[in-house]
């Protein structure tokens, strides 16, 4: 199958030098200041708790209230509130730090994405402090990594629903969310995460967009958002159409890259209507050096062999507002056709080929009762399948097929009832609770060995998770919040292990191949405290105790893995994985100086890890220890574990300047991974720490930061390497400005140019499998250009 890809023009980078060179922040205690770089609006986010807190004008009756007293003070309220308000929007570039939540929220804002771009969320949030990507193949398949945790400890949803695709099954595999149709990133850690389920320990990242509607466009009459009654009858709603459009374009130099997207949005009286649709393709990108540290012989031409890339996706939802809220629904199409760098990679021409069909509906409603303030419900259903597409043999171009297909079928049912706040004398309590259920079919056929046991990495496979959970919030003064929170799960798997010959599993024994049913019912709990500090200063203290079940793929792998190179071998002795975490944050939103600051520790019995085993194997046991042979066995098994490290990121407003704010920022993070005996857990970022300049005013950013990572020389025993540190140099210019719509009808629009890896230096990702034969992208320029219509 040919791959095809357009080319974009070159852009010149030679402006980006008039940033200069980065600096190190040093605190002032009292900078002078524009009144702009204090008053820093509240960060609004959607992920972290099924708690929402609103501003209700209080009732004359503290307690539990009246029906009556509870309806007219939401009435006053929507009076307060009107439709057409927008909320307070800060200025580019300002750190956005969340203070109201029990524990770090990362969040990436609509302008901060579009700015750094990234064809994964896992390029888009590399830098982030305690977060990075996986980057098997970047801009084509890089999926985040929290605190050192990846895959089955990290979730991914899209407006409250999973993700659903097979970034979880091998590090190869795309995550089918392209931050180009995304309008803001949260990455949430801590007891949050038992919203979503056991398997996200690591933290949760949760994208969303106006694929379905929650309000009707801001240029129309609209309900009051979230259900707050309107004082006219939704008769009298004006049904005249309302029409906003956005367009995303960019390009960019180091992989000749061009990308584009379109949003619609429409709507009028009791409706909302949402389109988009987006592309962007790649060539092979620029690399500064030799990428194969353990094989000179190949010719490389500067660019990493085999890593061009074409994704492309279009959606379309709506929404039906009624009497105290809304129910909406969309349906979304993701293709992606990429390749796979690396030796192996470039050697069968190996690309993956996936599409994703995704139907969601989401709802919320505001009853007109006692007790019940907010009722939520999400649903999704998926139908994902990709081909990992290669040679058979290197030699034969006319060998070229289909090597492996991966499939997942995957349902989901999210319920929340959020109840009014009581006063318990000793605190307000606000309470919320769920219901999640979900179903998934997973198939992972090869054309490789037809009607053996090793037809494929596992026979098709299913699971069910049936879980509750309930978040309580005490609000003893309005300084001192608590928060504890509880979750339940039972889980139920079926599949197939293979036969397993002698000492592949603890007891040493032989094992016929058989059918299995596995069951787990995973228990979880935390509690929180939030405290308001001296200096607009916010103090937390969370503690969790996380279970998470064994996946399919760690149960029932037994195959070649052809992607990534592993002969992967699943445990069906797996038992549940336990995480007790402690961690204590510090964080300040407003004024010159915000910072956020946190440090952590968790212990795991039975970590549940892949393990290489230092032997290689090609498509079945009987090929293991072969001289030659191609893949990496790898051994998904248990032990004990201890995660311990720290995060901290700060913005200073050091004065005016020019009309404008300049200042000095920084950023540090570590993980430090071990197993009982001392030995290192595989694949752990290293430590970094960065700082720059910027400059802004209410049009103008102006950034340059420079990253430094240490080496990574704490790895695993058997089959990892160190990983030699870097300095990454990026710089950015960008404009924002509002247009008086003779401009081709725009009314806003932002443009801007970021350069990447200025210093051009070998960039080696130490949490991918194959950092020894992949290098990330060298110096580039992206430019990019946004309008709002």
């Amino acid at each position: 199958m040919s791959f095809q890809s357009r080319r974009a023009q070159r852009l010149g980078g030679a402006s980006l030098l008039l940033l200069g060179a980065a600096a190190t922040p040093a605190f002032a205690q009292t900078p002078p200041q524009d009144k702009s770089s204090t008053e820093i609006p509240a960060v609004t986010v959607t992920a972290p708790s099924p708690i929402v807190r609103r501003a209700v004008v209080p009732s004359r009756n503290p307690g539990r209230g009246t029906r009556t007293a509870r309806v007219r003070n939401r009435e006053q309220a929507a009076e307060a509130t009107p439709a057409t308000a927008a909320p307070a929007i800060p200025q580019q570039g300002v750190l956005p730090v969340v203070t109201n939540q029990f524990a770090t929220v990362t969040v990436v804002p609509n302008e901060e994405i579009r700015r750094e771009g990234g064809g994964q969320l896992g390029d888009l949030l590399f830098s982030k402090p305690g977060i990075t990507g996986s980057s098997f193949a970047p801009g084509a398949s890089s999926r985040p990594i929290i605190r050192g945790l990846d895959v089955n400890r990290v979730g991914i949803v899209e407006n409250g629903t999973n993700s659903s695709g097979a970034s979880d099954l091998g590090e190869d595999h795309f995550v089918p969310i392209d931050p180009l149709a995304t309008n803001q990133i949260e990455v949430v850690r801590g007891p949050a995460a038992l919203r979503y389920g056991s398997t996200s320990i690591g933290g949760v990242v949760s994208a969303t967009n106006n694929r379905i509607p929650d309000a009707v466009p801001s240029c129309a009459p609209s309900f009051q958002a979230y259900g707050l009654p309107t004082k006219a009858p939704l008769a009298s709603a004006s049904t005249s159409p309302c029409v906003t459009a956005e367009t995303r374009t960019a390009f960019s130099s180091v992989d000749r890259g061009v990308e584009s997207g379109v949003l619609l949005d429409t709507g009028g009286g009791n409706f909302a209507f949402h389109a988009d649709a987006y592309g962007r393709t790649t060539s092979d990108y620029s690399i500064p050096g030799y990428p194969y540290l353990n094989d000179q012989s190949r010719p490389v031409n500067g660019r990493q062999p085999n890593s061009a890339t074409r994704s492309d996706g279009a959606s379309i939802g709506g929404s039906y507002f009624f009497q105290g809220g809304y129910i909406g629904a969309s349906i979304t199409q993701n293709d992606s056709l990429y390749h796979i760098p690396g030796i192996d990679g470039a050697d069968h021409h190996t690309r993956i080929d996936g599409h994703q069909t995704k139907i969601n509906v989401k709802g919320e409603y505001h009853p007109d009762a006692a007790a019940i303030d907010t009722v939520r419900f999400w649903a999704g259903a998926t139908d994902y399948r990709h081909n990992e597409i290669g040679l058979a043999d290197p030699a034969d171009l006319n060998s070229d097929g289909i090597r492996q297909t991966f499939t997942n079928k995957e349902q989901e049912i999210r319920t929340e009832v959020q109840l009014v706040p009581f006063n318990a004398r000793f605190a307000e309590v606000t309470t919320a609770f769920g219901f999640q259920v979900g179903h998934q079919e997973l198939s992972a056929p090869s054309p490789d060995n037809p009607g053996t046991l090793f037809n494929g990495l596992w026979d098709p496979n299913n699971s069910t998770r049936v879980a509750g959970y309930a978040f309580n919030e005490f609000k003893f003064t309005a300084a001192t919040r608590a928060q504890i929170a509880g979750r339940i799960e039972h889980v139920e798997l079926h599949g197939t292990t293979p036969g397993f010959p002698a000492d592949y599993l603890p007891d040493g024994a032989p094992q016929a191949a058989i059918a299995r049913n596995p069951s787990f019912t995973p228990k979880s709990g935390s509690i929180g405290l939030l405290q308001d500090l001296p200096g607009g200063m916010v103090g937390s203290i969370t503690a969790q105790y996380v279970e998470r079940a064994p996946k399919a793929a760690e149960l029932f792998s037994r195959g070649g893995h052809d992607a990534t190179a592993t002969f992967d071998i699943g445990n069906p002795n797996l038992t549940i994985e336990t995480a007790k975490s402690v961690e204590l944050g510090v964080r300040r939103a407003t004024g010159p100086f915000r910072f956020e600051a946190t440090v952590y520790y968790t212990h795991f019995d039975n970590f549940i890890y892949r393990r290489l085993t230092g032997v290689s194997c090609d498509d079945d046991f009987a090929s293991c220890g072969t001289p030659g042979a191609e893949l990496n066995q790898a051994v998904y098994s248990q032990r004990n574990a201890n995660f311990r490290g720290g995060e901290f990121q700060s913005q200073l407003d050091v004065g005016a300047f020019q009309g404008g704010i300049w200042g000095i920022e920084n950023q540090f993070d570590f993980v430090r991974a071990t197993f009982s005996d001392g030995t290192n857990v595989p694949r752990i970022p290293p430590m970094r720490m960065g700082g720059g300049v910027f400059w802004r005013d209410d049009n103008w950013l102006m950034r340059v930061n420079l990253l430094h990572a240490f080496a990574q020389n704490n790895v695993a025993v058997i089959a990892e390497t160190p990983t030699a540190g870097y300095n990454l140099l990026k710089a950015e210019v960008s404009y924002k400005t509002k247009l008086d719509r003779n401009w081709f009808g725009a009314r806003e629009m932002m443009a801007g140019i970021v350069g990447n890896n200025l210093l051009n230096e070998n960039i080696r990702n130490s949490v991918s499998y194959n950092k020894d034969e992949v290098l990330m992208p060298g110096i580039g320029v992206r430019a990019f250009a946004n309008f709002k219509f």
